[in-house]
């Protein structure tokens, strides 16, 4: 049953893939030094700048290969008011093996997405917790800022690499409310990092106490840093 939903996953994400190629520009470029193969050894996936629901799109970036591990070995958590609705909710619920409803609160829901972490998982999280809206701010005006439970997922995981990818935003492409639009360009800048350098610099900066906090800075800092410009489309 399980290789089943595999398939299944994996024929549906590359379809977005080749929707997205055939649709949108894409524009991708790493950061920093990476290894020789920066697609191998991912055990977590750190999205910043959330900004819409067609973040799919991105998948017109990667290789099939890591759409497969998407598929065979991925852990999602994703907003319970996101996976409730009744056809994004079906589509989000099929993004990977296992993905696993939230309701954004340190709750049971957030400790079954731990659990499911095994030595072969790639977690893919928006470390946000909530999506930008055009203005820049939330959807209640607060100033979008990284969540401390990415720090949980790192000291799950501990080692193998972790992808820090940075949108350029897709207001460009759909606002809430309006219709999609396509030919547009599609930014993105990832980053390669360590996973177990990664957690030793930040338990540096102030040790277990403030480890949380400190991954939260920095990754706050990094998002801000290396995001591409948002070049968002004005709304008649």
């Amino acid at each position: 049953m399980a290789i089943l939903r595999s398939a299944l996953v994996f024929t549906m994400l590359v379809t977005l893939k080749c929707l997205s190629k055939l649709f949108y520009r894409l524009d991708f470029g790493w950061i920093g030094e990476t290894p020789k193969d920066p697609w191998a050894d991912l055990r977590l996936v750190a999205f910043l700048n959330h900004t819409s629901l067609f973040e799919p799109l991105f998948l017109g970036m990667v290789p099939n290969r890591f759409i497969w591990r998407l598929a065979a070995h991925g852990v999602v958590p994703a907003a319970d008011k996101t996976t409730d609705r009744p056809l994004v909710g079906l589509i989000f619920r099929f993004v990977a093996h296992h993905v696993i409803a939230i309701t954004r609160q340190r709750d049971a829901t957030w400790f079954e997405v731990l659990r499911k972490i095994d030595p072969d998982s790639m977690v893919v999280i928006a470390p946000e917790g909530r999506m930008k809206r055009a203005n820049g701010l939330d959807l209640h005006g607060r100033p979008m800022s990284v969540r401390g439970g990415i720090a949980d997922i790192l000291l799950a995981v501990r080692d193998g690499r972790m992808l820090i990818a940075y949108s350029g935003g897709l207001h460009h492409v759909q606002v809430p409310g309006h219709a999609p639009r396509i030919f547009k360009t599609v930014r993105l800048r990832v980053e390669n990092v360590s996973i177990a350098e990664y957690i030793e610099a930040r338990m540096r900066e102030g040790g277990a106490e403030e480890f949380k906090k400190n991954v939260m800075r920095d990754l706050d800092w990094r998002r801000d840093t290396y995001a591409p410009e948002e070049r968002p489309a004005k709304v008649a």
